[in-house]
This record gives structure tokens, sequence and C-alpha cells, in this order.
């Protein structure tokens, strides 16, 4: 009689217990049967555990790109990023029609001031194929030390380059303070670049410090925002939403997978709002624009999002490995699933991939230079066409509405 591992023998007896037909049962022993055969006669030894390890990322990959198996080393990095900090070159990955695809470069690191794009593929890493990799095995090849390089080679637009950048300890302001500002006439520019853990807090001190210095009109910055923590976008939405308003919810197979979030309270006075979008504006930030846009609290302004809209399950396993699950996909509130969708500018203003780069480019503060080549370099920026029409927006919105007067500032 063949012998049957331990593990597998478990996972028989557990097949029972849940009701497997014997259609089911037949195909696990095959799977044994050719689990046996690998052990036993292929030309190189090979262990059950590391067998088994490909087997559950061969299960994973037949199922989304966002799913993910993770032995603990790999939990441990991921964790980090909803921390706010990890090392590694500040890009936001996954995999589209079987190529490693950019999502978005993260404001202030290497590949932001490098100008990669959002959708450009990364077609190798260090001169090896990424074609079928897993987010997993990517984000291992291309986080390391700092002061470490990786060379990516990049398609766009049927082109392809080589693009040498330097790793660096990455920290994530999620709200900038050199970003978030006080524009003319009344109109607030805050920037959120991603949604971790520390979203809400420093979102909510720039909003409130903005509406005492008489904030009367607001550009919530969501372009090349990957998303992040789900509580994170909707405490940021409730900002903008009146009380028991919802905003947003989500489905899926298993019943407790079914989830609504609702705003408890109006946090503030309605003021006019525009929120900037592009493809690199994903899952959270998906979650804030559709909100905002469902209830007709605010103008979005600039490109189709992304359309990363399906909830990932974080789930614990034994040897402290870490399944993320895709369980159920998000809903605005009319019932439209961002998944693959993506969110429709109320305004569209594109810009060129020149243009995005420059942008990118001239946002990075300007070290080791003169004052003459500063002067130089700021003759050479372009403008920003979204951002100046979404103020020329709010603007007319004011005087519109005759509320172009100068407000009242508290003392206190």
């Amino acid at each position: 009689m063949k012998k049957i591992p331990a593990l597998m023998l478990a996972f028989f007896i557990g097949a029972v217990a849940w009701g497997a037909s014997k259609t089911d049962y037949e195909d696990m022993r095959l799977f044994n049967d050719v689990l046996s055969l690998i052990e036993n006669n292929y030309v190189e030894e090979k262990g059950t555990s590391e067998l088994l390890d490909g087997a559950i990322n061969g299960m994973i990959k037949k199922l989304d790109p966002f799913s993910q198996f993770m032995k603990p080393e790999a939990a441990q990095l991921m964790k980090s990023e909803t921390k706010g900090f990890f090392g590694g070159l500040g890009i936001k990955i996954t995999i589209r029609d079987r190529w490693l695809t950019v999502i978005t470069p993260m404001p202030g690191t290497p590949a932001f001031r490098q100008g990669i794009l959002p959708g450009d593929k990364i077609i190798q890493i260090d001169g090896k194929s990424t074609e079928d990799i897993d987010v997993m095995g990517a984000v291992t090849k291309l986080r390391g030390q700092p002061g470490t390089k990786v060379t990516i080679t990049i398609a766009r637009d049927k082109e392809t380059q080589d693009v040498t950048i330097t790793r660096e300890e990455i920290k994530i302001e999620s709200v900038p303070k050199a970003k978030s500002q006080m524009l003319n006439d009344g109109i607030a520019y805050i920037q959120v670049t991603e949604f971790n853990e520390k979203t809400p807090d420093d979102f909510a001190a720039f909003y409130n410090d903005f509406e005492k210095s008489g904030m009367r009109a607001l550009i919530l910055d969501l372009r090349n925002n990957p998303g992040g923590l789900l509580t994170s976008a909707v405490e940021v939405s409730k900002h903008f939403l009146e009380k028991d308003q919802l905003v947003v919810y989500t489905k899926g197979r298993k019943k407790n997978s079914d989830m609504k979030f609702y705003a408890e309270k109006t946090l503030h006075k309605k003021i006019p709002l525009v929120v900037l979008i592009n493809q690199g504006s994903a899952s959270g930030s998906e979650i804030v624009a559709g909100a905002v846009k469902d209830w007709g609290r605010g103008i979005l302004l600039g490109e189709k999002s992304f359309g990363k809209g399906s909830v990932q399950s974080l789930i614990n396993l034994p040897d402290g490995s870490e399944l993320r699950l895709t369980t159920a996909k998000y809903y605005t509130p009319k019932g439209i699933c961002i998944h693959e969708t993506g969110i429709e500018p109320d305004i569209s203003v594109a810009l060129s991939r020149e243009e995005s780069i420059k942008l990118m480019q001239q946002s990075e503060k300007i070290y080791g230079l003169t004052d003459e080549d500063k002067a130089k370099k700021e003759k050479e920026q372009i403008s920003d066409r979204q951002l100046e029409r979404a103020k020329e927006i709010l603007f007319a919105e004011m005087k519109f509405s005759g509320n172009l007067t100068p407000p009242e500032v508290s003392k206190n």
C-alpha cells in the first residue's frame, strides 16, 4: 500500500468532514499520487513542504492577482506597509495580463523620482522575465537593503527601457505636510498618498486646521493613491458625507463578507469640493471618490481610476504563514462595482505621459543646487492642468454662490 503523508491524510479526513464528493476525493487522491511520484522519482530530492508550498501557490495563481499566500517572513514584510514604512523602490504593483504592472509610484520615493508611471509593465527584474510571476515573488525581488540597486525593464507604449533604481528606506507620509496648504480665495489643498493607520488622524488634523483658517472650498488630491486600509478610506470619506449616508458596501459568497459602512454623523459644514483622480487612483481612493460622486457631494476631475475594488481578508495560519484571500468586492453607494471598472471622472482632464513624468519630477525638492540653477529649474516647470482646472471650477462655484467675501476667522 502506498504511503500517504500525514499532512495529506489529515487533508483527506478534513475533506470527508466537509462533505467532499467522490469526485473530489478522487482528485485529492490523484494529487497525492503525483506528490508521491515526484518525491520518490524526481531527478533531484524535493521535500514535501517545498512541494506543498508550490501546490498552494499554484492554486492561488488560479484565483486573481490580489490573493496571496505568504510564508511567515513574507507576512511580516507585508505588515510593514500598513505601518507606513518599508524598504524598496516605492511602487505599488499588481498582475495584469500575466505581467507585473505598476499601480502607482508613491511620491517622494526612488521610483517616483525616476518617472515610473501607473500602467507601466515591469517585464524584467535584473534581467529575468516577470511573466507569470506572482506579486509576493516580485516584492521579494524588488525590496532589499537601502543603498543596493535593482534594474527593472519597463514596457511603455510599445517601447522598453531599462531603469536602474537605488533602494531606499521608504517612509510614507500619507498626508504630506509640504503639499497640504491654503491656496488663494480660501481654497485648501490636501493630498492623500495612501490610506494607512495614520491617515484618518492626519487628514482630520489638516481639515480642522484649514476649517479654522477660513477654508471655503477644498481640493482633495487622490491621484496616484493606490489605496490601503479600507477602514482608513471610510474614515476620510466621512468628512464629506452627512449622517447615515452610505460610504461603501461589500458583497461576497459568504454572508459575513457582506458589510455596509456609513457616516455616523455630520462632521463639517458642507463646502465646494473637487476630488482629483487618475489611473493611479485605486482601491481606497476609489471608495472615497465613488462615495463623493454617488452622493453628488463634489466633482471628480482627472482621468478614470485604476479599478481595484476587491476585498482581501487576512487569514492567519498555524505556522505563522498568512493567506490573503479575495472574499468580496467593493460597491459604491449606487451599486456600481469598482473592480475592473474604475471610477469615471465628472470632468475629464487627461495628462500626457510626458506631462505626468514632468509633474512628478518637479514636485520633488531640489537639493544641492545653486540659486541660479534653482531659478532655471523653476522656469522649466510646467503647469498642473488638472489642479488649475480644479481651482477654476471652485472659484466659479464660490463666485456664483456669493461665497467670495472674506470669512470670519476664529481667534480661539
